[in-house]
């Protein structure tokens, strides 16, 4: 199996015309790995970058893109895709490549701990809201079919995971003991419902539009760039969720290997101008940037508890204990298995 995408992971990058290093002496390329959600924002960032740039060097940039399930992209990388750049879901996936040995510099010590844009885990529902979806509680409903993607391939599916054990946990899902007990009673509950695991946060939302289930565990901003698309689907904001935060870092390995450290640490930073946050925002992302924020948070409703993942613990610790061979989710999802 890790063969098979292995291979898949090289004819994908030979197909999109990947290559390190400059293609000409006043041409440069760098490539950035990111996760399925963000396409759509970094193909309208890369040129205002490129403009940038060369009004700053008078030379010319190429930004080579590829885009995976932030697990996906993570392990892609420290497997030997080349990406100077890597812009993923998770502070894990990120820490992983460090562990590999391919980031070498403290990330977390860069301009808001790393991290380049937020998001919440909403519940996304048909118009109309046909099922009467509230929060939480109503997605253990017998007979709903629910959306979610797969956390050994997707970082939004890990978000997902523990947005749902965390709201139990904080107390905030009806009928649900607010311990360790009760929040893997919700979890269990809800995956019961779990009828497709895509490989991603993107490839889930792809098939909600095309009609399959009631609802979509998602990513607020996948689900806000759907409407802004014309999607009819409705936005449930839960009673209780979790804050998404996204980071960046230059893949130092990669960037000396190809001669390309100064460009790739300048997108890398252009990514916290207010310039591209405003572009973030727009695609629906919550911004990391105070002052953009505050100007764009009209567009964003209000959470009645929102918390960050340290409640549940460090994500040395979250990886293992949810998503290990021992991991809650893990055996969680054993169980039903078992049961169907």
């Amino acid at each position: 199996m890790k063969n098979i995408a292995f291979i898949f992971l090289i004819v994908t990058v030979f197909f999109l015309g990947f290559f390190p290093g400059c293609a000409k002496n006043n041409e440069t390329t760098v490539i950035l790995g990111s996760y399925t959600a963000t396409r759509e924002a970094y193909i309208a960032i890369i040129p205002l970058f490129q403009e940038y740039w060369y009004k700053k060097t008078g030379k010319t940039v190429r930004v080579k893109q590829s885009y995976l399930g932030s697990g996906a992209q993570s392990r892609a990388i420290a497997g030997g895709f080349e990406a100077d750049i890597a812009a993923l879901s998770l502070e894990s996936d990120v820490e992983s490549i460090a562990k590999a040995g391919l980031i070498k510099h403290d990330w977390k010590s860069l301009p808001h701990r790393g991290m380049i844009t937020n998001s919440v885990v909403v519940l996304a529902v048909r118009e109309g809201n046909p099922k009467k979806i509230l929060d939480w509680v109503d997605i253990t409903k017998s007979g709903l079919a629910i959306l979610t993607p797969n956390p050994k391939s997707s970082g939004g599916a890990m978000w997902n995971v523990l947005a749902v054990y965390g709201a139990a946990k904080r107390g905030k899902v009806l009928g649900y003991d607010s311990n360790d007990e009760g929040a893997r009673k919700f979890l269990k509950d809800v995956f019961k419902n779990v009828t497709v695991l895509d490989k991603g946060a993107r490839e889930s939302i792809i098939n909600f539009e095309k009609g399959i289930g009631d609802v979509l565990i998602t990513y607020e901003n996948e689900m806000l760039a759907g409407r802004k698309q014309g999607q009819s689907y409705e936005e449930i904001m839960p009673s209780s969720t979790i804050l998404i935060e996204n980071p960046v870092a230059v893949v130092d390995q990669y960037a000396e290997k190809h001669g390309v450290k100064e460009v790739a640490e300048a997108f890398r930073d252009f990514l916290w101008t207010k310039k591209a946050q405003k572009v973030f925002s727009d695609f629906g992302f919550r911004l990391v940037d105070p002052e953009v924020a505050g100007e764009t948070s009209s567009q964003f409703p209000s959470v009645p508890d929102l918390w960050k993942a340290e409640f549940l613990g460090d994500w040395k610790q979250l990886i293992p204990n949810f998503f290990g061979p021992s991991g809650v989710f893990t055996k969680i999802m054993e169980e039903i298995q078992r049961e169907k």
